[in-house]
């Protein structure tokens, strides 16, 4: 471990629309307990005044969702806020996600950090001024966020669209791209009006970003460093700090009024303020500074992979633009957690939600930690599926762990009254037992410091193997009655084990932990933060120490509990799929001359690859019977590029140009939507020539 002087540790901060879900347990907050469980018991860290260790996290409670959700429920964004605040806090709190500080963005605090943040900025002219038109509704009297805008895709005719993005079809957009545009709050069609906004200047802060990640955090995880060289391969432009709105915080300059802070600015800012927040409470206002402006600091945000630019590239901008800040010294972003094959879908309730989980399992908080931990999507997107999370549990839990901490205690206790025997005349094989106990620490140790916590949980499980296979091989209840101090032996290494496993496993799962403190009875010895070092020892229990008979460490899980959560979901995908067979009414009529001026023809894809940093379009190559053609598609979600070259299509072949994430797309392929949502192609029935016109 390096020598810092002590680690800020931060979790993405929960936005504040909604529950937590086993995705966002997953990506951010199970890794990010376990390294700061793990730091607290290696540094021997329980001083709340001056902690070595601080973990950080609060609700993101400013935005635009978050004002349209209160429309919808008729209700101020502050009440939206309040009551996810709630869920979320005693949801991570029964989960025993264990932060230090955990605080919200509408606290006072949080708003004048926030708010002197962007005035030390603005005073040394890091901003630049820019003047453009957005749309406004002139009967609510407001400029309109992207969101608060709906209209017609141009690029696959939805007319749901939104003003930053087509839910349907995955295409970026401006406002100003939709086709018949419309206010969400009056339904009337907005104007355009011109409006000033600050930006920071990215491109200014891109040869500082370059060094410092490409040339000098070449050990960051390879998603995360290709994710941020590709954003910065490509250039970075200025980025809005402000905008139009009234939920958030308000600039504090004159000439900004109805504007506030952009909620990407304001929601990393929170970090800092939380820290503030937490010396506050214990009067020592000032001591904050040491956590965020000393170099033998180590700063660690955990955060999902839609997070990336922002905590590697545009926060450390910002910091660094202060200057007075240190930059984060790792930023280990997990990917996503599909479920049962599918992404993880707020909008349709496809989730796993930890308050639920809590309800449905109770007692079972830490089967959840150790499957999402086995499971995690660390350097690629991975899924979840309750048969898998049953096995899991059933065969790895039940079946290894929980199974050999039970045999070693049931052995000990009928025949040795309950106490640890001696350790005496060891042998080969007990010598080579020893030696994988002591191994332990390290490779636990290294592997969690590496952020590779998948592999730390299973160096935790061969411990377990291991001791299960030792008492498997030496059979001691087969030479009880002739050889009872060898069987002494062999169960004084078991509970050697036991023990030892209690301490690895408190990182990982803490409630377990606890119980085989208790069946050891020694609550004291390893309650106390200072034994991670105890770890990979042989005499944490003393000979003729008494133990006690306890319940199960895991139970197994039924498969009518199983069934219960795939009827669950299985409800939830009949309900989407009968909102998505609702037929779409009839648009507007049109005349015969307008459809005449679109040039439909057959054609065949040539090549087809996925657009980077996207999820849903495909840049495809198109024989067009009249040319050979680049067109952009967002088909990605549903298709791999394998799929789809060879395949005869319908194209559009007469459309303006439009340019998509850099790639000038020339033509629209026509798709089709099936009863689940699934985009399909409208091609010919039978091989036609590249080029025949459809009509």
């Amino acid at each position: 471990m390096s020598d810092f002087k002590r680690y800020t540790v931060t979790a993405a901060l929960p936005y504040a629309n909604g529950p937590v879900h086993i995705g966002h347990l997953a990506g951010v907050y199970i890794p990010a307990d376990i390294y700061v469980r793990y730091l607290k018991l290696k540094l021997k860290d329980n001083d709340i005044e001056n902690p070595k260790v601080l973990f950080v996290c609060g609700t993101d409670e400013h935005g635009v969702p978050i004002t349209i959700k209160a429309k919808q429920e008729g209700v101020k964004p502050q009440e939206i806020v309040d009551k996810y605040y709630n869920i979320i806090d005693s949801s991570f709190k029964k989960f025993r996600i264990e932060f230090d500080i955990f605080s919200r963005t509408t606290n006072e605090t949080h708003k004048k950090t926030a708010s002197d943040f962007f005035k030390k900025l603005y005073d040394n002219g890091n901003f630049i001024e820019i003047l453009s038109n957005q749309y406004y509704d002139e009967e609510a009297s407001q400029f309109l966020a992207d969101r608060y805008i709906t209209g017609t895709c141009p690029h696959c005719g939805n007319e749901n669209a939104y003003g930053d993005q087509c839910e349907k079809c995955g295409t970026s957009l401006n406002a100003t791209d939709l086709i018949n545009p419309k206010s969400t709050i009056s339904g009337n069609k907005p104007v355009l009006r011109d409006t000033k906004h600050w930006y920071l200047p990215l491109d200014k802060y891109e040869p500082f970003l370059r060094e410092w990640i490409l040339e000098n955090h070449k050990e960051w995880k390879t998603n995360v460093y290709g994710q941020c060289k590709s954003w910065l391969d490509q250039g970075l432009q200025p980025r809005a700090v402000s905008r139009d709105l009234d939920w958030g915080i308000p600039l504090p300059i004159e000439g900004a009024e109805g504007k506030v802070l952009y909620v990407w600015f304001d929601a990393p800012i929170g970090y800092i303020s939380a820290t503030k927040e937490y010396f506050e409470k214990r009067g020592n206002p000032k001591d904050w500074e040491k956590y965020w402006k000393d170099k033998e600091n180590k700063l660690v945000h955990f955060i999902g992979k839609d997070n990336i630019v922002f905590h590697c590239i545009v926060f450390p901008a910002m910091l660094k633009a202060h200057g007075d800040f240190i930059l984060p010294d790792n930023v280990p972003a997990n990917e996503f957690l599909n479920l049962e094959g599918d992404k993880i879908s707020t909008s349709r309730n496809w989730a796993v939600w930890l308050h639920e989980y809590l309800e449905d399992f109770p007692g079972k908080e830490d089967v959840l930690r150790y499957v999402l931990c086995a499971n995690a999507p660390e350097t690629k997107d991975n899924d979840f599926t309750w048969k898998d999370f049953q096995a899991r549990n059933n065969s790895e839990l039940v079946g290894i762990l929980g199974n050999f901490i039970n045999r070693a205690l049931m052995l000990t206790i009928k025949n040795f009254d309950s106490k640890v025997p001696e350790l005496s005349n060891l042998t080969d094989v007990d010598k080579e037992l020893i030696q994988v106990i002591k191994d332990s620490n390290k490779e636990i140790s290294e592997n969690i410091e590496n952020f590779k916590f998948r592999e730390a949980l299973k160096a935790v499980m061969n411990l377990a193997r291991a001791g299960n296979k030792y008492l498997t091989d030496t059979e001691p209840w087969k030479i009880l009655k002739h050889d009872k101090e060898r069987v002494g032996t062999i169960l004084n290494l078991s509970l050697q084990i036991c023990a030892n496993l209690a301490i690895a496993m408190r990182p990982f799962m803490p409630f377990s932990s606890e119980k085989i403190n208790g069946f050891l009875r020694i609550d004291n010895i390893l309650n106390d933060p200072f034994n991670w070092n105890k770890l990979g020892t042989i005499d944490i229990l003393k000979s003729g120490k008494e133990i006690r008979q306890g319940d199960f460490l895991f139970e197994k899980i039924e498969d009518t509990e199983i069934k219960k959560q795939l009827e669950k979901l299985a409800a939830t995908k009949k309900t989407n799929e009968s909102k998505s067979n609702i037929i779409t009414p009839v648009k507007m009529d049109i005349t015969y001359e307008d459809f005449s001026k679109l040039d439909i023809r057959s054609g065949k894809v040539l090549a087809a690859e996925k657009v980077a940093k996207t999820k849903k379009l495909m840049k495809l190559t198109i024989d067009t019977g009249i040319d050979t053609r680049t067109v952009v598609s967002g088909i990605a979600e549903y298709y791999e590029p394998e799929q789809v070259v060879g395949r005869q299509v319908s194209i559009i072949v007469n459309l303006q140009p439009k340019n998509l994430k850099g790639i000038d797309s020339h033509g629209m392929i026509l798709m089709a939507t099936d009863a689940n949502g699934k985009l399909v192609f409208v091609s010919p029935t039978e091989d036609i020539k590249n080029g025949s016109e459809i009509k």
